[in-house]
């Protein structure tokens, strides 16, 4: 996975700073497979031979193109080896932008819009660039600096950078169809549906007679638009739906039934498989600590 690369320890353990700053650059073939994290991350491309795919969408990205990945979605940048791949990643914590909520004003807003619109990039008109380069530019500068004050000036670059983007992403045109963003529309209402109906029923057949697909093209076409096969994407939204239920405090058995899960016992081996933790372990690991990333 891409942030294997970046720091493998941080991959399996927790993300407890505020945010991070990553500005990588490296050549070698595709070896990212779909997966998704707890937290909210920002994708600035720099430059190389990108498509990248979120909850069954395929953006083709060009320089300084922006995405918002957040928290739960499901993504795999497919990479070209023939040029160096070179990006800006930033990882949020949920928690430190909510700390600077103000007058409404929630920093957080444009990953929420985008789930809404469920359209995860933004495209930069070319004057909006400069401003953009010089925040990241600073941010970068001040990331590796220790001088007096260092912690609050990076903090306040950062929520700077926030506010930019946020304003850039609520001035898209909405209804402007982009040709580098390729997607099947029943595809998407699908996904939609399966992540409102997870408390439910969810089977092929149910799903591909509400659709009126043929359930073997479905099944099919499924795999192809998402990189998962239908049965495993619904598995992993339910787990991944139990553990913020289990984070907030709700008992296990109450969780089981409230993400759609036949038993107890097929419940909680879902969850060790997926966390190598059982959900009680899970709890107290989140206690503990400011996030678990997976």
């Amino acid at each position: 996975m891409e942030d294997v690369r970046i720091d493998d320890r941080k991959k399996r353990g927790y993300l407890n700073e505020d945010f991070l700053f990553f500005k990588l650059k490296d050549q070698k073939k595709n070896e990212f497979e779909f997966h998704y994290h707890d937290f909210n991350k920002i994708i600035i491309f720099l430059s190389g031979d990108v498509t990248y795919i979120i909850e069954g969408k395929s953006y083709i990205l060009k320089p300084w193109d922006i995405l918002l990945v957040g928290k739960n979605d499901i993504h795999q940048p497919i990479i070209s080896p023939n040029k160096p791949y070179e990006r800006i990643i930033l990882w949020l914590n949920p928690r430190f932008l909510d700390a600077h909520k103000k007058n409404n004003c929630d920093l957080q807003n444009c990953f929420i819009l985008a789930r809404e619109r469920k359209m995860n990039m933004i495209r930069l008109n070319k004057t909006d660039i400069p401003s953009l380069k010089q925040t990241l530019d600073d941010l970068e500068e001040t990331s590796e600096d220790n001088s007096f004050g260092n912690e609050i000036l990076k903090n306040s670059l950062f929520i700077q950078l926030m506010v930019k983007i946020n304003r850039l992403f609520l001035g898209m045109d909405i209804k402007k169809k982009l040709e580098d963003v390729k997607y099947d529309p029943r595809i998407e209402n699908i996904l939609s549906f399966i992540n409102d109906k997870l408390d439910q029923e969810l089977s092929i057949d149910m799903i591909s007679n509400k659709f009126y697909l043929n359930k073997y093209y479905l099944m099919h076409l499924f795999k192809r638009e998402t990189g998962y096969t239908l049965y495993n994407y619904i598995q992993k939204k339910r787990i991944i739906k139990a553990s913020e239920y289990i984070r907030k405090g709700m008992q296990a058995g109450d969780v089981c039934s409230l993400c759609g899960f036949g038993d107890y016992s097929t419940f909680v081996r879902s969850f060790k498989k997926e966390f190598n933790l059982s959900p009680k372990q899970y709890y107290k690991a989140y206690q503990n600590s400011s996030i678990i990333e997976q």
